[in-house]
């Protein structure tokens, strides 16, 4: 099976990042999951893993810890989610993204095992997570870190055992937000953490979701891990942070965002929890000095900036937000373009954005079944005090904002990583 005829294969299936899930969470079971990874072999016990679930920050965290164990000589696998622009992007070893050859054939191997044992149909994201753990176990990994996709306790991921859990918060998506609803969901991603296993979580007070009496270490921002410092620097971030291991003064963050910094915590106490050591300085150094995460307020261009950023949720986007006004603001004009997927409430995300802030909010309408309509895009934007231009494809809404733009002024592109993907790829065009 080659790259094209895993991809046909995977279109076939129901894939819940398209379409969304149906019922009550109550009714999920990691059983089917289960079975099928212990007809495989149970892959995914062959390696050391480090599971990462959050509402935001989770991918960003995960490619920090990557970072860290490449440079400590390891070899890395890292399977995260969604991708770009390639579907392969989510299953990487020893820094680089699985080659299409591979992924055909990792594919191949699943529908293989789901043909001897007469399984019906999966899903896409359970077929592309069991072919991501039985590729590390081939590569023979040194460690894998695996990004959960959705929650926690009935994610397929779930079917490793972690050797460190990290949850980074809690905050609205995926939710209508009624009452209860963070207790609700803190519960769900808890349910990565192991007995006896460490747990690093980015606020304190989801402590009270993990079981005390049979985790072990729990480690949390605020409480063990401090960070004394996290100053805007030239080209990132600098930060100095104290964990139950050890300091780390005057670490420079290649990234934007002061929330990049309390990842980068996050990250480097996981990583000593994992080895119940302290990290050396010169590997903290050289592994931030380092450190890229495609989509994350990333600078696509110059003369005029282009920022883009997959703030898709409340949380994300009043962290771009942020950064926005703390390291963007040179006075000029910004321009922001918006696609999004269902599943939030637009007026809240646009609200979180600061989008009256904006000269103008071009709205377009995200390449995804999910998308939702420009329309609906410009009226929120209006409703929250914004200039609207509602500009259906999303290229052309790119081009639209590119146009109002002098070489001075600021285009922020955000929602969606379709619509971030769409404005990476035409930035070198521009």
């Amino acid at each position: 099976m080659d790259e094209l005829e895993a991809l046909d294969h995977l279109d076939s299936l129901i894939n819940y990042e398209v379409v969304p899930r149906a019922g009550a969470i109550e009714g999920l079971s990691l059983e089917p999951m289960q079975a099928f990874m212990g007809a495989l072999g149970d892959p995914q016990t062959a390696y050391p893993v480090i599971h990462i679930t959050g509402t935001n920050g989770k991918g960003s965290a995960s490619r920090m810890i990557e970072r860290i164990l490449t440079v400590m000589g390891l070899r890395v696998g890292l399977y995260t989610s969604p991708h770009l622009h390639d579907v392969t992007e989510r299953i990487r070893v020893g820094g680089e993204d699985i080659t299409a050859e591979d992924f055909g054939l990792a594919i191949a191997d699943v529908v293989r095992v789901e043909e001897v044992q007469g399984l019906g149909p999966r899903t896409w994201f359970d077929t592309v997570t069991s072919a991501a753990l039985l590729h590390f176990a081939n590569e023979a990994v040194d460690v894998a870190i695996v990004e959960v996709g959705m929650l926690g306790r009935f994610d397929s991921t779930n079917v490793v055992r972690a050797d460190v859990a990290v949850i980074t918060n809690v905050s609205q998506d995926h939710t209508a937000g009624g009452a209860g609803w963070r207790a609700h969901v803190a519960a769900e991603k808890a349910g990565i953490v192991e007995a006896g296993r460490p747990v690093v979580i980015g606020e304190p007070d989801l402590r009270s979701f993990v079981d005390a009496e049979s985790a072990g270490a729990v480690v949390a921002l605020g409480d063990e891990i401090r960070v004394h410092r996290n100053e805007l620097a030239v080209g990132g971030r600098l930060i100095e942070v104290a964990t139950p291991r050890g300091s780390h003064e005057d670490v420079f963050v290649r990234l934007h965002g002061e929330h990049q910094g309390t990842n980068a915590a996050l990250a480097i106490a996981a990583v000593e929890e994992f080895f119940d050591a302290p990290l050396g300085e010169d590997i903290v150094t050289e592994a931030f000095d380092t450190i890229e995460v495609p989509g994350r307020l990333q600078v696509a261009r110059t003369a005029p900036t282009v920022l883009v950023d997959a703030a898709h949720n409340v949380g994300g986007a009043a962290a771009l937000a942020t950064a926005v006004r703390e390291e963007f603001d040179s006075g000029s004009r910004r321009f922001l373009v918006i696609g999004m997927q269902d599943g939030r409430d637009p007026v809240q995300v646009l609200t979180a954005l600061d989008a009256a802030s904006f000269d103008a909010v071009v709205a377009c309408t995200a390449p995804t079944a999910r998308g939702v309509a420009a329309d609906v895009l410009g009226a929120a934007a209006e409703t929250v005090g914004a200039r609207a231009d509602v500009v259906v494809d999303v290229e052309a809404a790119l081009d639209h904002a590119m146009g109002l733009a002098a070489e001075d002024d600021l285009v922020v592109v955000a929602g969606s990583a379709t619509v971030v993907a769409a404005a990476l790829r035409l930035a070198d065009e521009w």
